[in-house]
């Protein structure tokens, strides 16, 4: 049997999606950097503000499970230039937004373009190549879902500096434009099944993720015992639940999570939901510490998170070669790369003040990322190594998901341990200045953050690499 699908141009398949993937993951934190901007344009408060970057992700873990059927009903190119143009819409209307409405309403559209696109990404990708280049392929991949996060903050502060916070997203629909031309070539490179689309499943897991990520928002400007935090998150879980209990039952679930029986898949995907949750909270922190503790502009700021950055990419296709080389030596690679994360986490909670020099944390970021590129790509290819090939839609969909959930929560959790951070700090220290209070917030959540590293580094030490299949 054919290890993979054969279709004409496979370069140009996976150009296109990892550039739509690459453009949607990377406006998840560019507006991090504009936040002040944003508030002080809309009136808005810091846990009003965040809700640009968590909305976003809120919607990509909503419809990254509808794509698991998406994927089932339409082609390849008829879901990309679908998920381009929505895209497009969405970054236009944040471009031209005159209120905070309907600046979320632009990053809601456009978060849903991202959603169609990002399950493709990872399912045809992973069709259209043997897997003697998986590694490699996948690398990249890995490439665009860590970097693109995280570089966002950094070019966000250049474009901020030269021009304004909407020039973002002009850019961004720009960019829209010229992939949707590239687009219209693309071969199917899915099963088209047409299975039945389970209302109730779509409702159950919209609601448990809504419920789960608004009550962790929530906290942000709440105590935990607070009946808006805890009611949501529990109706979130209970829905949860009864989505997975629904999906066990049904001939043709929306997602198979069957795929959670198989060990390896559930540490990768753990892991993921882990490194994703850390990139994204860093990528939330560091531009306000930077901006409002060390009274950096935010070109500065963009260009102290460019060597981390760079890094990633330098480094990701190559970790990717070796790791192929290696015969898919996912447990080296990634306890070696846990280290790096947690001695670069460690740093930033024990290091971050109102005086901390700029260079420290320019290279805890490299340390970080040096890290991270050992091992997300390959926690994310031994996971789906182990999946047989008609469970690749589901195991997709499910990393997917919970990638977008974690996202969400280390957003979330990442804020609400900034704001309590700076709230306990200004009690006990009311003569403190304000770069004093934010820079104690940010090392509150950076500990939270460095917890979660050694979580990973445990974890590392349980991974196994698949059998040759």
């Amino acid at each position: 049997m054919e290890s993979h699908l054969k279709v004409r141009n496979p370069k140009l398949i996976a150009f296109v999606l990892m550039a739509g993937a690459f453009i949607g993951l990377f406006s998840e934190t560019a507006l991090n950097m504009a936040l002040t901007d944003i508030m002080g344009e809309f009136v808005v408060d810091q846990t009003v503000a965040q809700w640009v970057t968590t909305g976003y992700l809120l919607v990509l873990a909503i419809f990254v499970p509808i794509s698991a059927f998406l994927v089932r009903w339409f082609t390849t190119k008829q879901l990309v230039i679908a998920g381009l143009i929505l895209s497009l819409a969405g970054a236009l209307l944040g471009a031209l937004a005159v209120s905070f409405p309907m600046l979320m309403a632009g990053r809601v559209v456009q978060a849903i373009g991202t959603g169609i696109i990002i399950p493709v990404m990872n399912i045809v990708v992973l069709v259209i190549f043997p897997v003697a280049k998986r590694g490699l392929v996948m690398g990249v991949m890995g490439l665009v879902i860590t970097t693109a996060p995280a570089v966002g903050p950094t070019l966000a502060g250049f474009i901020i500096s030269a021009l304004d916070w909407t020039w973002i997203f002009w850019i961004v629909a720009i960019l829209y434009v010229l992939l949707l031309f590239s687009s219209f070539n693309l071969d199917n490179a899915s099963d088209i099944t047409k299975p039945k689309i389970d209302l109730l499943s779509i409702l159950l897991s919209t609601v448990g993720l809504v419920g789960v990520i608004y009550g962790l928002s929530m906290l942000a400007g709440n105590v935990f015992t607070a009946i808006i935090v805890w009611l949501p998150i529990l109706i979130g879980l209970i829905a949860i639940l009864l989505f997975g209990i629904r999906q066990l039952k049904m001939e043709t679930p929306m997602i198979n999570i069957r795929v959670f029986n198989i060990p390896m898949f559930t540490l990768g995907t753990l892991t993921m939901f882990l490194g994703i949750l850390i990139i994204l909270a860093a990528g939330i922190l560091l531009p306000m510490y930077l901006k409002g503790a060390l009274l950096v502009s935010a070109a500065v700021a963009g260009l102290s998170l460019l060597p981390g950055n760079a890094v990633n990419v330098i480094l990701a296709p190559v970790v990717g070669g070796l790791f192929d080389k290696s015969g898919g030596n996912a447990r080296g690679f990634i306890i070696f790369g846990a280290l790096f994360i947690v001695i670069g986490t460690v740093i930033f909670a024990t290091t971050l003040s109102a005086t901390t020099s700029l260079w420290l944390v320019i290279l805890a970021f490299i340390i970080l990322f040096f890290g991270m590129t050992f091992v997300m790509m390959p926690a994310q290819t031994n996971a789906m190594n182990v999946l047989p090939r008609k469970w690749y839609a589901d195991g997709a969909a499910a990393m997917n998901t919970l990638n977008q959930v974690a996202g969400a929560a280390g957003t979330s959790i990442a804020i609400t341990l900034f704001t309590t951070g700076q709230k306990n700090f200004e009690t006990n220290s009311p003569s403190s200045s304000q770069q004093e209070i934010l820079a104690a917030g940010t090392q509150t959540a950076f500990t939270f953050v460095a917890v979660v590293a050694v979580i990973i580094l445990v974890l590392s030490f349980f991974t196994k690499n698949p059998k040759k299949q």
